[in-house]
């Protein structure tokens, strides 16, 4: 079993900033990407970051420049600072995790619970 956990959602103004972080635990050898998604109301999911085992990352052209994605190997975390928030920003916030299994020798992705941005104007 693998868990992921998000904190950091909430209420902030047009142009103000939030910090996500998500944790994650169980039977884990190893973790490949890790990232950030999102998905408003009647919307697709969308990728907004996504970080690689190396260190690269990859934003949407609508967070570039405002965005940053952060991982800790160690403490099993990636984290995604958000600043200069707008309006359209606002959307359910999920994290996503692709890892590598202790014991079991397979990959998966797990998806954390989603966690609530608004941006009021």
């Amino acid at each position: 079993q693998v868990q992921l956990v998000e904190s950091g959602g909430g209420l902030v103004q047009a142009g103000g900033s939030l910090r996500l972080s998500c944790v994650a635990s169980g039977s884990i050898y190893s973790i490949n990407a890790m990232g950030w998604y999102r998905q408003a109301p009647g919307e697709q999911r969308e990728l907004v970051a996504q970080i690689r085992s190396s260190g690269t990352p990859n934003y949407a052209d609508s967070v570039k420049g405002r965005f940053v994605i952060s991982r800790d190997n160690a403490k099993k975390t990636v984290d995604l600072q958000m600043n200069s928030l707008k309006p359209e920003d606002t959307a359910v916030y999920y994290c996503n995790v692709d890892v590598n299994r202790r014991f079991w020798g397979d990959r998966n992705v797990y998806w954390g619970q989603g966690t609530q941005v608004t941006v009021s104007s």
